[in-house]
């Protein structure tokens, strides 16, 4: 993908503004200062905004994210650079009248953005920069920064990190806001750990948009409104424009180097998989057996694993080609790093009656990876760039669940019994499970607004088809095949002693049926259990007017 930087894609959007009519301002000095060399500032050319309606050449694109199942007509997309011109076009929606969403990366898995109820889109995607703030001594990502960038700007310049996403395509605003976690979130916790304050555009009770920067500061009289950013979810309390990120350990004056946690210098990858034939139902019975045992001993926060993150995908058996896929990253800086990684994949392996074999095709998201079925260690960069993935641009469906243990019979039953069905066939359908635990353990389940914090294993599961495919089978067979593997708990992962919920970064509506919901456990105690009434509250008090909300939004009460 070709990276543009945000100086010449804010001159180009603001020519072409001007070209079609729109209003492009005079450039102004950078809003942030930076000390020193290493210091990064958000360019001084300012876009806009611009407003594209439904008869610009540009309008197709705009109206759009990643799941292709949803369009939407909106009177008009304002495409916004600053905060100030989110206050505005906030503020002009509200006094018309105007049903008002959000975009960063167009990455939400349901229509939340795109249906026929919403007048206005404000489409941050072109605020994307990453920077050091002197002022918070915090590094600030605006909303629309897409993940890979802000890895790069941060390691790059600085020699730091976030625990973030493996999908380089996706933005901050919806990633961060439910929480974030990533390929380094067993070693160093969720991306909102480090959160340490947050921009936001609210509507008050006599509908008047203002910005609002929130601290987690203990005297800050806004902290409740940073809290409920550490995994709310977006959508429901404004628009968030920026996030500031600083360790919260790291002592107040540090420099920029110091205020977020070092990637591991090097790690070991490594991509294996097995045939469908090859397992049969007891291999596959005893590959997740294996997997969950190891995971239950092995994801505490001072486990000499904690390192170690594993992506199992489960594919669908199509052919005599199926298979099952695992991709491995394993921190190298330990000295006996190459040999844990070895005793894992030995348990992993343990009384299967299929050989490991090389990853030879793509594996959803994921390129192929055969060069790494012998553990290869590299820099933890270029493993990044290598292990990135990002959702194709297809139909799909989406679902979740949070494992705090490994997989129970009933489940991996039903998970053998979708898996393997004959009457629907489709090679981009799987479900990876995640590892999950380590340092992610740590923090207590309300220090966030992400309550999961005991969870071993999360699992994603999803279907993709191409557009010129009917959606109903699709959608009917992965609503059969989630309900099947929780048939014990009313169809949802209900939290108990084996499951806690689902993630909302990974939104699914039918948590709010009662055809696919038969648990009588409600979609919001599902992802946020008994943080909700707080979130309620918060909502109560920054959205009184519910400017802001969507099918599974915070509700006011």
């Amino acid at each position: 993908m070709t990276e543009l930087s945000r100086r010449g894609l804010l001159t180009g959007a603001a020519a072409a503004a001007a070209a079609v009519g729109g209003t492009a301002l005079a450039a102004s000095p950078a809003t942030a200062t930076t000390t020193g060399a290493e210091s990064v500032a958000p360019c001084s050319t300012t876009l806009g905004p611009v407003t594209i309606v439904p008869t610009d050449a540009r309008y197709p694109d705009v109206v759009r994210g990643t799941n292709q199942r949803f369009v939407g007509r909106p009177e008009q997309v304002r495409l916004v650079a600053t905060t100030e011109q989110v206050v505005n076009a906030v503020q002009q929606a509200v006094q018309a009248g105007k049903r008002i969403q959000v975009r960063s990366g167009g990455h939400c898995y349901e229509d939340f953005v795109y249906n026929s109820a919403i007048q206005v889109v404000i489409d941050l995607s072109v605020m994307n920069a990453t920077y050091y703030d002197p002022d918070h001594n915090a590094i600030a990502v605006e909303a629309g920064a897409e993940l890979r960038t802000v890895y790069e700007t941060l390691y790059k310049t600085w020699g730091v990190t976030l625990p973030g996403g493996s999908c380089y395509a996706v933005a901050g605003g919806g990633h961060f806001t439910g929480g974030g976690y990533g390929l380094l979130s067993r070693l160093l916790g969720l991306t909102v750990d480090y959160l340490h304050a947050v921009e936001v555009v609210t509507v008050d009770a006599n509908g008047t948009a203002q910005r609002i920067v929130a601290t987690r500061e203990t005297f800050d009289t806004h902290r409740e409104l940073w809290w409920a950013h550490t995994g709310g979810g977006g959508g429901s309390l404004g628009v968030v424009t920026r996030f500031w990120f600083r360790d919260p350990k790291v002592p107040k004056g540090s420099p920029p180097e110091k205020v977020l946690p070092k990637a591991p210098p090097n790690v070991i990858v490594h991509a294996t998989s097995w045939l469908w034939d090859d397992l049969g139902e007891a291999g596959f019975t005893r590959l997740l057996k294996n997997w969950g045992t190891w995971h239950e001993a092995n994801s505490g926060a001072s486990s000499p694993y904690k390192g170690l993150f594993g992506l199992l995908k489960l594919f669908k058996r199509n052919d005599a080609n199926s298979r099952i896929a695992l991709t491995t990253q394993m921190d190298a800086t330990r000295s006996d790093a190459a040999q844990l990684l070895d005793d894992y994949l030995t348990a992993v392996n343990a009384g299967l009656p299929a050989q490991m074999v090389p990853q030879a095709g793509p594996m959803g998201e994921h390129r192929a990876l055969p060069q790494f079925a012998i553990p290869t260690p590299m820099p933890w960069f270029l493993a990044t760039d290598w292990l990135s993935g990002a959702n194709p641009n297809l139909r799909f469906k989406n679902k979740s669940s949070y494992h705090r243990r490994g997989y129970s019979d009933s489940q991996i039953a039903g998970l053998y019994r979708q898996l393997t069905r004959t009457d629907y066939v489709n090679g981009d359908m799987l479900v990876q499970v995640d590892s999950y635990g380590g340092q992610i353990n740590a923090v207590a389940a309300d220090a966030t607004a992400r309550p999961q914090r005991d969870s071993i294993l999360k699992s994603q599961f999803q279907v993709y088809w191409a557009p010129d495919q009917a959606d109903a089978t699709h959608l009917q067979f992965i609503r059969e095949f989630y309900q099947d593997v929780f048939r014990d708990t009313g169809g949802v992962p209900v939290p108990n002693a084996v499951t806690d919920g689902a993630y909302v970064n990974y939104p699914d509506v039918d948590l709010n049926s009662s055809q696919w919901n038969t648990s009588g456990v409600r979609w919001s105690t599902l992802y946020w259990k008994g943080n909700y009434a707080r979130l309620q509250q918060v909502k109560k008090k920054y959205d009184p007017r519910n400017v802001f909300r969507h099918t599974q939004s915070i509700e006011l009460v």
